[in-house]
Parts: structure tokens; sequence; C-alpha cells
């Protein structure tokens, strides 16, 4: 019996227009009308995500940038969890001698020392989830979707590693040139062990402390509901949400998800633009899972 469901936003409950379906708001409300619980695992910070959450009139708790901040359903942070500064300093050695631009994300929000490269990594990522998009229309939509996300702008990130009120709980790094480029880094940055290197898209990487990861929270949010992580479902479909297909007893990829993701799921449901997230929440509600089981022989 499910009595709580995760899923990831990019990819998976976002569709081709990085916003919520009307379809899968509905059966996420009728979800939690019937008593079950829904959050959100992303790799996005808050203000990223709780917008688009408030859009379609959905409430819940939500665990962001891959596990490393934690928030109720009033918005209040429960849980954070950083990145060495020292290590913050080494990463951005590393990339910038690759060339490569990057985010951070802090305890005081997300920051970028260079809109044009957040709007143009936005816009790929929309560009190539979106055939039938152009370019030019895809930086058009993400220029409108960043507008309401509170991204805050700095000349150097040195300022923030300078602040010692500032707390550094993510960043993520894109290239163009993908995996040839990024694996080795990622390979390179993650020597001592002691950093959770994923991706929530073929152009990036995520780097957080490994101890903050979508799985580990949603256990740990199981766990203060008095909920067995037999009764959870987690939905995904890149490699930042591996943990939490590990963790949940009902792990459930989307179609458009990354093989290698597939691997770890249980059950396989519709693409993220086919309102696959809807298609198993409905499921889940007529204990029909078994329709989506993968076989794996």
């Amino acid at each position: 019996m499910i009595e709580l469901i995760a899923s990831d936003m990019d990819g998976t409950l976002l569709n081709e227009r990085m916003v919520i379906s009307e379809t899968n708001a509905k059966a996420i409300l009728a979800a939690q009308k019937k008593g079950i619980n829904f959050m959100v695992a992303t790799g996005r910070g808050y203000t990223e995500a709780k917008p688009l959450l408030e859009e379609v009139g959905i409430s819940c708790p939500l665990i962001t940038l891959n596990g490393a901040q934690v928030y109720d359903e009033d918005g209040n942070v429960i849980e954070n969890i950083g990145i060495k500064k020292d290590t913050v300093r080494d990463i951005l050695e590393k990339v910038r001698a690759l060339g490569l631009y990057c985010e951070m994300t802090t305890s005081h929000g997300i920051y970028s020392d260079n809109k044009a490269k957040r709007i143009e990594s936005v816009a790929s990522l929309i560009y190539k989830t979106n055939p039938d998009t152009s370019f030019k229309m895809a930086v058009v939509l993400a220029a409108a979707r960043l507008e309401i996300m509170n991204i805050n702008y700095v000349s150097q990130y040195e300022e923030l590693l300078e602040n010692d009120a500032i707390e550094i709980l993510k960043m993520i790094t894109f290239s163009e040139d993908g995996p040839t480029v990024l694996d080795p880094l990622a390979q390179e940055l993650n020597v001592s062990g002691d950093l959770a290197i994923t991706a929530s898209f073929i152009n990036n990487i995520e780097i957080n402390n490994v101890k903050a990861q979508k799985g580990l929270a949603l256990a740990r949010a199981a766990e203060k509901l008095g909920i067995s992580t037999e009764n959870v479902m987690a939905l995904g479909d890149n490699f930042n949400d591996v943990s939490m297909l590990q963790v949940a007893g009902y792990s459930v990829a989307v179609d458009n998800a990354e093989e290698g993701v597939k691997a770890h799921a249980k059950y396989l449901t519709s693409a993220n633009n086919e309102n696959g997230v809807a298609e198993s929440i409905l499921l889940a509600l007529n204990n029909n899972m078994d329709q989506q089981l993968i076989d794996k022989n």
C-alpha cells in the first residue's frame, strides 16, 4: 500500500513546457485527498521549484538541491547539508580551467555569475528535450521562466565564499560536450569520495555533499512520518534520482528516463510529456501498479 509519493521535477513531473500539466496536478491532488503524502524531490532550489507547484495549487514538502535542503509544507527549512568552502574553491578552480559555466545554490538562494549563460543553459535543456521547439523560442521560454525564479547575480563567486553567513549547498556545471568533458571532471572532483556527483541532464553534473542525496532525504522523511520505505513510491528520470529509486518500494522510471536509470526501477510509466506521473498515481490509487512492472528477463 502506497503511503508516500515522491516525484522528481525536470524530465518527470514537468512537461516539455517546463510546467506541471493539469492532468498531473489533478492526480496529485486526488492522492492527497485520499490521505497519501506527496512531496517533490528535485535538483532545483526552493525558489525555482515552489512557483511551479503554486501555479497548479499543490502544497507539499520539498526535498531540494538533490537532498541538500529539505522544506516542510509551510516553506520552513528543516535540513541543510552544505559543501565545505575549501572544496568549493577546488571545484571552481577545476571548472574554470576547462572554461565551463557553473552555478551555486546557497543558504541565501541561487547565484549565477553570468546571466546570459544562465539563460543559455536553461534554453539548451528546453531545446534538447523538445525537438519541435526552435532554439530561439527556447531562449524566449527560458528567459520568461527565469523571471519568476529569484536568481541572484554576482560578478565573482568569491563574494559568496568570503561571506561566513552563506553556506554553499549545491554546485552545477554545464558543458554542451556532455559526458565527454563532464565524466572525466566528475572523476577528478570526487577522488576523496566526499561528494555526491550526479546529473539531471546530459549537459550537466550536479555536485553535493555525499550526505545530500535524494534517497537519504526521502528515507528520513518517510521515517518521520512513520512510513516504511516499502510503502513509498518514487518517480524519476535521471541519475540524481537513482538514490531514491533504490530506497523506494515502488520505484518508477518515466519512459524518457536514461536507460541506466531504468535499470534501478521496478516500474515503467509513460514519458513526462505524456503525464507519466499521473498515470502511475492513478494506478496506485486503484492498486494496479503491476501493469507497469518492468520485465527484466
